[in-house]
């Protein structure tokens, strides 16, 4: 499907281009006709060159996109932790998490983690 170009002067960015409508316009030049699917399916052909549709084509393709090192596979592992139910554990964890130097700072005491554990006991 061809569509004609109606050129506008006033929507020219350039001195040329100005001209050029102003005399597609009054009649002086011919209207260009654009056919966007011929033009898109030529640029298809395009795409691909002549090289690239013949099996060496096709091996120089491959060669040029194989990867250049070995990649080892995946080791999968498993890690259990072993549940104690002791809450001296947790408050070791605690102590640790609370003293990093890479984390944040924390307000949290040896002081409040024993309040915590004595209010989490049932009376």
């Amino acid at each position: 499907m061809a569509d004609t170009i109606k050129p506008n002067p006033n929507e020219a960015t350039t001195h040329d281009a100005q001209l050029a409508a102003e005399n597609m316009a009054s009649g002086e030049e011919k209207l260009q006709k654009v056919d966007f699917d011929a033009d898109y399916a030529a640029a298809q052909q395009f795409s691909v060159s002549d090289v690239d549709r013949t099996p060496e084509g096709a091996a120089a393709a491959q060669a040029a996109t194989a990867p250049r090192f070995e990649v080892p596979e995946a080791e999968e592992r498993t890690t259990e932790a072993q549940a104690t139910g002791n809450p001296d554990d947790y408050l070791d964890l605690a102590k640790e998490v609370g003293g990093s130097e890479s984390e944040g700072v924390s307000n949290v005491s040896d002081d409040l983690i024993k309040k915590a554990l004595e209010k989490g006991k049932p009376q």
